[in-house]
């Protein structure tokens, strides 16, 4: 993996590098943008990049990598890889745009930091870049062979045959491939890019969670508005997904992609028995919609355990389908926790979830979504539950920030 000599560079120089990321990566868009305006075009979301979580989530990404090769230099950080890549995928990156990035990147790092960017430092961290990059590539094109798609033309139109509104603020779509052709294959957990053209003409992007059983030739995914806050935006994809398109009308979307799913029966060798505990707050229950969906296709017996906080009964998006698939389920029961608990779910609990008293599973296997504030604190929870780390699986809504240091989820 990484050499000696590189290694003790980057060692030397992570303080400096990581301290400056964020200009690094600032400056890195900004010029890449001014150069090659078409990247914004449907690559890259425009409200990730308003709000600076783009660039954070890249230099997270890169801090990361490059702490996991001087903590293991033989290994590489494969949760890390394998989350980007499917992040990729879903968006249709393809292995020429790395020289591309690489350019404006590199340019930004001499920048920043000057004649701190000797010819030995540049080359240590083009070291880093290029093992990232390439572990990347070989990602991804194993995904794209995988879903059956040319690498990058990961696109195909669907049409709207029912549109219902969960929420104030949340609907629901239910797609059929347009093309009267089946569906791709998707897991329980996984999730599609939504590419729509917006006012301006340019072309817009947003991942969202399948809210249905993918086993099907229907899919559902429910959106929720997205509110600008503290000076950022409003979502622009949600915001014209709520406004515009209505039954009839037609989405193009992404294969599904997604390195959080459940474990399929087709896949094993023997039955699947373990436990599953969903745990989700606000929107983060839409996966785990699809999850139980999927579990009553497969007339599951396995012992499942749902655990979802929101703001009221009304808030809570998909709640009705929730409660209706656990009652189903042979071996599922639900806690939910609202911070309103109103008259709807008397027998629902106030305020925000707190594990005490919750017998999780300590071999089950936990999939976690919602905010990031929510995410740390119930994992930190489920930890001194004593749920092995590995057990638990999460995925992050846009840009992934990654959870803090601690035993790897």
């Amino acid at each position: 993996m990484l050499s000696a000599e590189s290694a003790a560079v980057i060692r030397a120089t992570l303080p400096a590098v990581g301290g400056a990321l964020d200009e690094i990566t600032a400056r890195f868009y900004g010029a890449m943008f001014r150069d090659r305006p078409e990247l914004l075009d449907g690559m890259f979301n425009r409200g990730n990049q308003a709000s600076g979580a783009q660039r954070r989530a890249l230099a997270g990404s890169i801090a990361g990598f490059a702490t996991a090769l001087l903590d293991d230099p033989d290994t590489r950080p494969d949760t890390l890889l394998d989350r980007i890549a499917h992040k990729h995928a879903a968006v249709g990156v393809t292995d020429d745009q790395y020289t591309i990035v690489h350019k404006y990147l590199f340019g930004a790092m001499a920048e920043v930091l000057g004649d701190a960017v000797t010819p030995e430092v540049a080359a240590a961290w083009d070291e880093v870049y290029w093992l990232m990059a390439g572990a990347l590539i070989g990602r991804e094109a194993r995904l794209y062979q995988d879903a059956g798609v040319e690498p990058g033309k990961v696109w195909r139109r669907w049409t709207v045959v029912e549109r219902r509104v969960e929420t104030p603020d949340v609907v629901s779509f239910l797609l059929r491939p347009a093309d009267g052709r089946p569906a791709p294959r998707a897991r329980a957990g996984q999730y599609v890019s939504v590419r729509v053209r917006m006012t301006d003409g340019a072309h817009q992007l947003r991942q969202y969670s399948l809210s249905s059983d993918p086993g099907g030739n229907l899919r559902r995914i429910t959106v929720k508005r997205v509110a600008g806050t503290a000076g950022t935006p409003d979502g622009e994809v949600s915001g014209l997904l709520h406004e515009q398109v209505r039954e009839g009308d037609e989405l193009v979307l992404s294969a599904p992609f997604g390195d959080v799913f459940l474990d399929d029966p087709a896949d094993a060798t023997a039955p699947v028995t373990t436990p599953v505990t969903l745990v989700s707050a606000g929107i983060g229950g839409t996966p785990m919609a699809g999850i139980l969906a999927h579990l009553q296709a497969l007339v599951s017996t396995r012992p499942v355990l749902v655990l979802h906080a929101d703001r009221s009964p009304a808030d809570h998006a998909l709640r009705a389908d929730t409660r209706r698939l656990v009652e189903w389920l042979p071996n599922a029961r639900a806690v939910f926790w609202y911070e309103r608990p109103g008259t709807e779910d008397p027998d629902a609990r106030e305020g925000l979830m707190n594990l005490d008293g919750i017998e999780v599973p300590a071999d089950s296997s936990v999939f976690l979504c919602g905010p990031l504030p929510f995410m740390r604190e119930v994992r930190a929870q489920l930890l001194r539950a004593g749920v092995p780390a590995r057990s638990i699986r999460y995925e992050v809504f846009g840009p992934d920030l990654w959870l803090p240091a601690g035993p790897a989820a």
